[in-house]
């Protein structure tokens, strides 16, 4: 039996496929108390991303996002440039952690 590539089968190429990764971000300014959590998992309902975000006891917001790279950083980039509570954003810091293998879905952690 042969398949309609000539009988030859692809060979899966790690390359193409897409590259899943996870970040934490750190957003200080005034982030809490404005809508804040609330308004970064609604957009996340339109990216392909999972994670969560949390109010951090000195003030600033925690969020921890996994996905494709091009996704976690359009979604990133939405929430910095283009969100209702970008103004409210002082300073970002951004790091690469491991995949959130338990993650499902988006949530605002307690």
């Amino acid at each position: 039996m042969t398949s309609g590539n000539g009988g030859q089968r692809a060979a899966f190429e790690p390359s193409l496929a897409p590259k899943m990764i996870a970040k934490r971000v750190i957003f200080t300014g005034r982030v809490q108390g404005v809508g804040f959590r609330y308004t970064t998992k609604e957009i996340a309902t339109g990216f392909d991303v999972v994670g969560a975000v949390r109010n951090l006891p000195d003030g600033r917001v925690e969020l921890e996002v996994m996905g494709e790279l091009e996704e976690v950083e359009e979604y990133l980039n939405h929430i910095a440039e283009e969100s209702p509570v970008s103004h409210f954003i002082k300073e970002t810091q951004i790091d690469e952690i491991p995949l959130l293998e338990e993650a499902k879905g988006f949530r605002i952690a307690r």
